[in-house]
Formats: structure tokens, sequence, C-alpha cells
């Protein structure tokens, strides 16, 4: 399976690549600066450099061309301002949905937050900007005819993976990035996941367990 990640820098998407690359996947990571080759090349995957702030819908599109899925991981970061917010949590997950559209790939996995429901929708904090642009960008692509997955991880932690979680509408709590990363690798290869969108935290199931019961 080849998978192009946007954001394929990022602390998710390198545990994702190394997952994906460990399992005989062809992962592929879209990163901005030229310095994070190497990275993303370390975690076995291949890299592009392109810059999705600036980028058209035809340079995404040739670089998901002949995907399987694509997943968006990226984002402005948390010391970026409100305009990265609209620019990449929001703007670049619509061009990545464009690019797929044009390209033909269908599946499409998000990497999304939890409490995008409960935004401030007149509140010009950061975060809140944050959240209402993550949720501006799962509702467009939940609007597309495409083989969507929407997750909503909670407070990320270094923490070792344990391979315990819980999905569904939940409350707040925390998941380790690595098993974030090893539940967006089983997403890409449950199809019953298909048009759900969840919330993600550690807990007691089985990564298995807990996407069969979605």
């Amino acid at each position: 399976m080849r998978v192009v990640i946007a954001g394929g820098h990022g602390q998710i998407a390198l545990l994702l690549e190394r997952v994906l690359a460990d399992r005989g996947d062809s992962p592929v990571g879209i990163v901005r600066n030229p310095d994070h080759v190497a990275d993303v090349e370390a975690a076995g995957a291949e890299a592009v450099v392109l810059d999705l702030e600036d980028a058209d819908v035809a340079a995404v599109t040739d670089v998901v061309k002949g995907a399987d899925a694509v997943v968006f991981a990226a984002g402005g970061g948390p010391n970026s301002g409100v305009a990265r917010k609209e620019s990449v949590d929001k703007g670049a997950a619509v061009l990545l949905a464009d690019a797929a559209e044009q390209a033909g790939v269908r599946r499409y996995v998000m990497v999304s937050s939890m409490g995008t429901d409960k935004a401030d929708p007149d509140s010009q904090d950061v975060f809140q900007v944050y959240l209402r642009a993550k949720l501006a960008a799962d509702d467009d692509l939940r609007a597309r005819d495409l083989d969507w997955t929407v997750v909503r991880p909670g407070r990320l932690t270094d923490d070792a993976g344990a391979g315990r979680i819980q999905v569904g509408t939940l409350e707040r709590g925390e998941i380790p990035r690595a098993d974030v990363a090893a539940v967006l690798a089983a997403v890409l290869v449950t199809d019953a996941t298909i048009g759900s969108t969840f919330d993600l935290l550690a807990g007691h199931q089985t990564i298995d367990a807990a996407l069969a019961g979605l």
C-alpha cells in the first residue's frame, strides 16, 4: 500500500511511516523543509519536498497520484499564529482532499482533534481558532465522496505505546503518539472505519477490538 502523508516530519507522521514501512507498505512523507528529508527517509519513507501552504492542486495531485491512501497529519504547530491555523490546519487539509479527488485516490484519513465540536465560534484565542479550523477541515472532508475516516486524538504524550485504546465519543484524556500512529495504520486497512469520526484515548481494548466496535 502506497500511503502519502501530509506533514511527513511531524511526530505522529514519523512514527506512522515507520509502522507502515515495517509492515511492507510504501509511505511517502510530504515535508516543507528540505532539512527534514533525512529524518523521513530514516523512518523508512520516501520524502517529497512541497510546501502545502504555497502549492497548487496540480502539484499535490502529482504527488498523490497512484497512492492507495492519503493521511493528513500536518499542522501549523503549537507556536504558530491564527493565520497558519487557517492556511495549514484547514487550507492544506482541503487542498489534499482536492488533490485526492483529482488523482482518484479515495481513501483519506484525517488526524483531527478532540474538542472540535465544542469550539467557541466567537473567540479569537489561538486554540479556539485551531479547533474551528480543524472542524472546518473535517466538515469539508465529510461532505466529499471519498472513503474518509476522521480520527480525533486527545492530549498527546511521548509515553511508550501500549496498544490499548478506547474510541467513540469520549471525555478528556490522553494518548501516546505511538498509539495514535498504530491506530492510523490499522484504520488504513480496516474498511469498517470508513465514514466514521471518533475520539481516541488510551484505554483497555486492543486496537483491533476497539476499531471493530465502531
